[in-house]
């Protein structure tokens, strides 16, 4: 596979030095299976090969970056030739720096699972671990969907880069009902493991069961523990925004700031960690062919890092972190570091408070501010001087980015792997409690 794909890049290559300056050219492979459960049961199954091509294209220090997806190899050839017209048009970049010259870099192992291999040709005993652990906790009903991927991905730049790196993913997510209530869970990881797809199902019914006594929550502060994955989704918001590039064009909490300012509690670290092989971003190298290597973005409350690629390095005078983008750098993976705190002593600190189990519609009012709303989906608790005592409906999170930063008192020992539609970069992250936190009502 690994001369396929290097040879497609190659032959594109071969048409694009003589018309470009400089260019790379990544086709990506996914060889993917999809099962969507439905009402206890598999509804459907959909399996697909789908080529991506991106192409990054300079011509006298104007710079164009294309990309398509297609299930057939020869559109790509066709593709390629027909970009050619637009690059005139473009007018040249302000961040625009060389390709960077190709150096060694230290591959990573390990990161195919066979297993995964093995469960796309029959998904039935996953997808059956799933549901039967929900069932089995009270759940009365279930759906989700099951994704299991190989994945290719080939680089070739013009001053002679290549590199190949093949894996596996495995995303699962669950929402379990019993009556009116709901409970999900997600999870996702280069890896099959069992016990972490059976917790899918386990904690989604937990909370689907454990929803009842319908409590109504005044709007004010509230002390909040947020699960897995409400960080994660958070934390990717923040993480993303330690991209240099949001931050030259302002949209960043961190527009303001300076590398070695407070931004968080002491206890918090944030980290980007490419070379985590349990999360399926991982990589060895970037779009640029720049070695990838693992880093703090907050570090114990310190801004540490911004998140580079070749051009916004150029830009503040300092080097590529391995984290390009063509256009943007981004987070591969996403760590947050554990503490020391169970979900129980969570609970039992709070005196008046809710636990959200899962999010959605987070949006941002102020990007360099970091005024923000997310609405809690399925099941939110009500907790009351140290136990919870019910559940309430919906609630909205209006509050601000860096105070919940800073607000952040403890945070749980156990880390979870998730990856699901609102959380799209891998995340390794655990509960957290957060004081003082505005909730509103979402349709008041």
């Amino acid at each position: 596979m690994s001369k396929e794909l290097l040879s497609i890049n190659e032959s594109i290559m071969s048409r694009l030095r003589k018309l470009y300056d400089e260019c790379v050219v990544q086709v990506n492979e996914v060889n993917s299976l999809m099962i969507k459960i439905v009402n206890n049961d598999i509804a459907l199954k959909h399996a697909q090969t789908i080529y991506t091509i991106s192409l990054y294209l300079v011509k006298h220090r104007r710079t164009f970056v294309l990309e398509s997806s297609t299930s057939n190899i020869d559109e790509l050839f066709k593709l390629v030739e027909n970009v050619g017209s637009y690059i005139s048009m473009i007018q040249e970049s302000e961040l625009y720096a060389p390709i960077p010259e190709p150096k060694p870099y230290k591959p990573l192992n390990n990161l195919v699972d066979d297993k995964v291999i093995t469960y796309i040709n029959n998904p039935t005993p996953l997808c059956e671990l799933l549901i039967n652990s929900a069932l089995n906790e009270g759940a009365h009903r279930t759906s989700g969907t099951l994704r299991l991927s190989i994945m290719s991905k080939a680089l070739t730049t013009s001053n002679g880069f290549e590199g190949f790196e093949r894996g596996s993913e495995v995303v699962a997510y669950l929402r379990a009902f019993k009556e009116s209530s709901s409970g999900h869970w997600a999870y996702g990881s280069r890896f099959v493991d069992s016990r972490s797809l059976e917790e899918v199902g386990k904690r989604a019914a937990q909370y689907a069961v454990l929803a009842k006594n319908a409590l109504d929550v005044a709007p004010g502060k509230y002390d909040v523990i947020l699960s897995p994955l409400v960080v994660g989704n958070l934390m990717e918001l923040i993480a993303t925004m330690a991209s240099a590039f949001y931050v030259l064009t302002g949209f960043s909490i961190f527009m303001d700031r300076k590398l070695g300012d407070k931004v968080a509690a002491d206890s918090l670290t944030l980290a980007d960690v490419p070379r985590d092989v349990e999360l399926s971003s991982s990589t060895a190298f970037d779009d640029e062919g720049v070695e990838t290597y693992d880093k703090e973005i907050i570090g114990n409350g310190v801004l540490k890092n911004l998140l580079h690629n070749c051009k916004t390095a150029a830009k503040l005078n300092t080097s590529s972190t391995g984290n390009a983008g063509w256009i943007s750098p981004r987070p591969w993976n996403i760590s947050l570091m554990p503490g020391d705190a169970s979900l129980d002593e969570m609970i039992k600190e709070v005196r008046n408070g809710l636990l959200i189990t899962n999010n959605w519609y987070t949006r941002l009012q102020n990007y360099v501010e970091g005024t923000f709303s997310t609405v809690s989906r399925d099941a939110v608790f009500y907790i009351r001087n140290g136990e919870v005592v019910g559940s309430t409906g919906r609630v909205r999170i209006a509050d601000n980015l860096n105070k919940l930063l800073n607000n952040v008192v403890m945070i749980g020992k156990e880390c979870y792997m998730i990856k699901w539609w609102e959380v799209t970069v891998p995340s390794k992250v655990p509960y957290l409690l957060v004081r003082d936190v505005n909730i509103t009502k979402p349709f008041d």
